[in-house]
């Protein structure tokens, strides 16, 4: 027993220990010359989620293309497809995980990690326009989508084409905060139909946010917790309302061999996270903007 014992004290210290370090890693602390070097944003990383992207766009030109069934949801079989309707009328934000892949293989993306979700959500009571004006309103999306947007604001806008600047804050262990500028175009497909599409054109980690040396790190010479994101969102009036559709993919830094078991998590649920989120709150802010009318 006291074998045993020693033992278990010796396998507990040793938990404590290796925990300490990683929590040390993640919050950036001096380390020891050992230190493995921060990720970096390769160029043929860059290429694979470039591809990827081309070949997502593609898929979605060619559904909006055909018009009909534009929802997630509507792939689903009969039964499936009843009760995700009936689970949106409830309030429910139906979520889903992407692939896309090339020729039925998957798109290798060296050293990254590409994360690929869509969402979809049902405003009753509302307008197409009332969705628009949310979403087009980018110098109140630190209002609408607080705490993940901490400021917004329209750089520069052409008719539906706008360049506008975010910047995110996302908590979840440790907190990250980026600058990022996005490149946004709205479509008027038909008669209560539309559709947009956003890139970000640039995304740069901000050090010591809000301190007297806050400062950007060169996009890619980061952290690596965002490396690119790209947006599709689609917006159909019917039903007595409308439904708001945001298919996201996101760039991350590759997961370390033999963290995955902590680090895991944190990589992989933040997207899903942030797009439940997004979606949600644009519900709440096309409600409240129809209340002010």
């Amino acid at each position: 027993m006291r074998l045993v014992k020693s033992m278990a004290g010796k396998t507990a210290r040793a938990m404590v220990l290796i925990l300490a370090t990683l929590t040390v890693n993640q919050l950036h602390a001096p380390l020891a010359a050992a230190e493995p070097a921060p990720p970096r944003l390769k160029s043929e990383t860059q290429q694979a989620f470039e591809r990827y992207v081309k070949l997502t766009d593609a898929r979605n030109e060619a559904e909006l293309k055909r018009g009909t069934e534009l929802l997630w949801v509507d792939g689903l079989s009969g039964p499936q497809r009843t009760e995700a309707y009936a689970a949106l009328k409830r309030g429910e934000v139906k979520m889903q995980k992407l692939e896309t892949r090339e020729n039925s293989g998957t798109i290798s993306c060296p050293d990254g990690m590409i994360h690929h979700w869509t969402g979809v959500v049902f405003i009753p009571g509302t307008k197409l326009r009332d969705v628009l004006d949310v979403l087009e309103d980018y110098d109140r999306h630190s209002a609408y989508y607080a705490p993940d947007v901490e400021r917004s604001k329209i750089e520069s806008r052409d008719g539906d084409h706008f360049l506008v600047f975010l910047r995110f804050r996302r908590h979840k262990v440790v907190t990250v905060v980026l600058d990022t500028e996005h490149q946004v175009r709205y479509f008027h497909d038909a008669s209560g139909r539309a559709h947009s599409r956003s890139s970000a054109v640039r995304i740069a980690q901000v050090e010591n946010p809000g301190k007297s040396d806050e400062r950007e790190k060169k996009p890619g010479d980061d952290d690596g917790f965002l490396w690119g994101m790209e947006t599709w969102w689609r917006m159909e009036e019917r039903d007595g309302g409308v439904y708001v559709q945001s298919e996201v993919a996101s760039l991350t830094r590759d997961i370390p061999t033999g963290l995955g078991w902590l680090i895991g998590p944190f990589v992989t649920d933040i997207p899903r996270e942030t797009l439940t989120f997004t979606l949600d709150a644009t519900r709440k802010a096309v409600r409240a903007h129809g209340t002010k009318q």
